[in-house]
């Protein structure tokens, strides 16, 4: 059986979305969700009416933002995150979102053909991360599963 990989990673933002102090981030969405779209291995991401994720309200706490994609690989997911200019917004986050102290990441494998995951899938996944440490059912870059492990 062949998978594709899901990731969901959330992030509070330091102040609403709309507050000029969030605009530097604002202004990067579009560009970023294209540069996305444009790399290898990208196969689909959770979008609202503005072709972004950022407005969709997820969580009751609507600072709480959530991002949820689909890849074929975790070398194409991480050539995007980490070696494209996205690195770049990665890296200046601190500007805009709070420090999680619980897990914001969470990486699993789902068979092709199978509908592509929605946001109550992706909080099950965190929510199992963090009771339960990594494993096949959820995992983080620092300890991968492989698919075929599935």
């Amino acid at each position: 059986m062949n998978y594709y990989l899901a990731q969901v990673n959330i992030r509070r933002l330091l102040a609403s979305i709309d507050d000029p102090s969030i605009a530097e981030f604002v202004n990067q969405l579009d560009e970023m969700n294209q540069l996305a779209e444009d790399s290898p291995g990208f196969i689909w991401r959770m979008q609202d009416g503005d072709n972004s994720s950022v407005h969709a309200t997820v969580y009751d706490d609507p600072l709480l933002k959530m991002n949820l994609s689909v890849w074929r690989s975790i070398k194409d997911l991480k050539s995007y995150a980490y070696r494209s200019d996205h690195l770049k917004v990665l890296k200046d986050r601190g500007k805009w979102f709070a420090k999680m102290n619980e897990p914001h990441l969470a990486l699993w494998w789902f068979p092709i053909g199978d509908p592509m995951p929605d946001a109550a899938e992706a909080k099950k996944r965190l929510n199992y991360l963090k009771q339960h440490g990594p494993s096949i059912r959820a995992f983080t870059f620092r300890k991968i599963f492989e698919a075929s492990l599935q």
